[in-house]
């Protein structure tokens, strides 16, 4: 989740979501005009009430940080451009709500300590644009080391790394493009407004069996600025998930996570937050000066909060933000004058209140991570 045009080239955006690796998408114009060219395990624990709703991480109409700089091929009559990027990425330290590692301090048992987890992302992603407008697909898939470990309901921990598989789609319908005109652009602030809707799904191998279906829709702004891209999208957010520890009742021993006769904790096992609003703001700025094929690319997103959670919905969901910048080189155009087919990135990840835990009840909600990978396009 590349210098962007008007013409097609894709930016950076997040994610899975969450999110997740930066993303990319692609511009209504290219649809129309030639594209130039983007715990348990490990001495861990998790405290079962205080696990933070299931959301991955990912934020816009997403793709690989390698869509960042991406030329599209001559456009046929009726597609713009269409671009497969493969790459991996890895990224650390990062930070799963409730997960917590017992430290010495001075005390019988020692304190609880934020447990930080590596990760290893292997992503696919498409994008395309046509007559009216773009879509998006992205496929992440993560494994995390065995600070963070996989379960079921027969072995809570084991003694390897969870496995995450987060699916992303994203379209945007330019309303230009529907209407054949210019009415909604104004010259030197906007130069498109169009109808944003997408859907998230994604399943996690751990004890706590995430499996969240969400959905958007709102309204995208695509800004006219003299060079790269600029994108705001104004949406609403529905999510579904599955708290496995909700199923379960509540673990003895776990200050104030105590049992509560007669109460169905089943009840809370499906999770349906509240529809809140999203506001996403993504970007892509060449960075020419440094006579090298580089930009910078990321992402600003902010989630309200969406009701609540925990083992009996004791808990309220937070204002939640995430923001990712990468830096983008083009190698194949550098070394083999070969652009837009392979790339690397670096960049750096904050998430704050993650999925929209509550620091003062949950453990671990803020991530500080750093991301370096390769992506090659397949074209």
């Amino acid at each position: 989740m590349r210098p962007f045009s008007a013409a097609g080239l894709l930016i950076l955006a997040c994610g899975s979501g969450p999110v997740g690796l930066a993303r990319a998408e692609p511009s209504p114009d290219s649809a129309t005009s030639p594209a130039p060219e983007i715990a348990g395990a490990a001495g861990g624990t998790r405290v079962p009430g205080a696990r933070a709703p299931a959301r991955a991480e990912r934020q816009e109409a997403g793709v690989s940080v390698a869509a960042a700089t991406v030329m599209a091929a001559p456009p046929p009559s009726y597609l713009g451009f269409s671009d497969t990027v493969v790459s991996y990425r890895f990224q650390g330290p990062s930070a799963e709500p409730g997960l917590f590692v017992r430290r010495p301090d001075g005390t019988a048992q020692g304190g609880f300590a934020p447990r930080e987890v590596p990760k290893n992302v292997v992503n696919v992603f498409h994008a395309d644009s046509w007559a009216y407008g773009t879509n998006l697909i992205s496929l992440d898939i993560l494994t995390s080391g065995s600070q963070d470990p996989a379960g079921d309901k027969r072995r809570p921990f084991k003694d390897y790394g969870a496995t995450e598989i987060y699916l992303i789609y994203r379209g945007v319908l330019s309303f230009n493009k529907i209407f054949d005109t210019e009415t909604f652009a104004i010259p030197g602030f906007v130069k498109d407004v169009g109808l944003s809707f997408g859907a998230d799904i994604n399943t996690k191998d751990t004890y706590f069996d995430a499996e969240k279906r969400a959905g958007t829709f709102g309204l995208s702004f695509a800004f006219d600025v003299p060079a790269g891209f600029v994108n705001l999208k104004v949406q609403g957010y529905k999510d579904f998930s599955r708290n496995g520890f909700a199923g379960n009742g509540p673990t003895p021993g776990i200050p104030g996570n105590g049992a509560v006769p007669g109460f169905d904790y089943s009840h809370f096992r499906s999770v349906e937050f509240k529809l809140t609003p999203e506001f996403e703001i993504t970007y892509t700025i060449p960075l020419p000066f440094t006579g090298l094929p580089l930009s910078l690319a990321g992402f600003n997103t902010i989630i309200l909060p969406k009701g609540r959670y925990g083992t009996i919905n004791q808990n309220e969901t937070q204002l939640e933000f995430a923001s990712q910048t990468n830096l983008v080189l083009d190698v194949g155009q550098l070394l083999a004058g070969t652009p837009n087919r392979v790339e690397v990135f670096a960049g750096f990840q904050y998430w704050r209140n993650k999925f929209g835990a509550d620091p003062r009840r949950t453990i671990n909600t803020e991530e500080k991570a750093l991301i370096a990978g390769v992506a090659y396009h397949l074209k």
